[in-house]
């Protein structure tokens, strides 16, 4: 196998971070060698994360370049937006369609786009928006977003759905590991 990119965006506090460990030690649990990287900015104050996975049979660097992600998974459409160049062409974007109003568009500095969702379908041709808000509320947790997310692109990824399940045991045993894995399964079914 080649080496297999995956970019995850959101806004701090999403759950990014956590859904790029389940990734990468689900990766890791396969066999596979994985590097990671992720980019915080402003995060604790609702910015901008950005995280690289990249797995493979040997992997070298961390970084995704823009064009090559097979994956662009992000939790917000105007992130999703802002990171697509990322994507290779025939890339999948996966993107939570619940918005979150930057700094500046709260504070008035700018406005959000009304055409979010046509700016992302211009950019990306293999596209798919879901409520991941509603499925993690379904699922019994809000905070779950992340693990819909990660759920929603299980079966286009080399690992096997059931490593994935077991690492998300893992990493959220103390933390409704329950909740965590119905937001997974929720995900895959979206």
């Amino acid at each position: 196998m080649n080496v297999f990119n995956i970019v995850i965006a959101g806004v701090g506090g999403q759950g990014v971070l956590m859904a790029s460990r389940v990734l990468a030690e689900s990766a890791l649990a396969s066999g596979m060698d994985v590097k990671q990287n992720e980019v915080h900015g402003m995060a604790q104050r609702g910015g901008s994360v950005i995280s690289f996975v990249r797995i493979g049979e040997r992997v070298y660097s961390p970084v995704v370049m823009p064009g090559s992600a097979d994956i662009l998974l992000s939790f917000e459409p105007l992130e999703a937006l802002r990171y697509s160049h990322y994507l290779k062409p025939g890339g999948r974007l996966v993107y939570n369609r619940v918005t979150i109003n930057p700094s500046t568009v709260a504070s008035g500095m700018a406005t959000y786009p009304a055409d979010v969702e046509e700016q992302i379908a211009r950019a990306c041709s293999d596209a798919h928006g879901i409520d991941a808000l509603a499925i993690a509320r379904e699922a019994g947790n809000a905070k779950a977003v992340n693990m819909v997310m990660v759920g929603s692109v299980m079966k286009h990824l080399p690992i096997d759905a059931q490593v994935v399940e077991g690492v998300v045991r893992e990493v959220s045993r103390d933390k409704g590991a329950d909740v965590n894995l119905k937001a997974l399964k929720g995900g895959a079914a979206a």
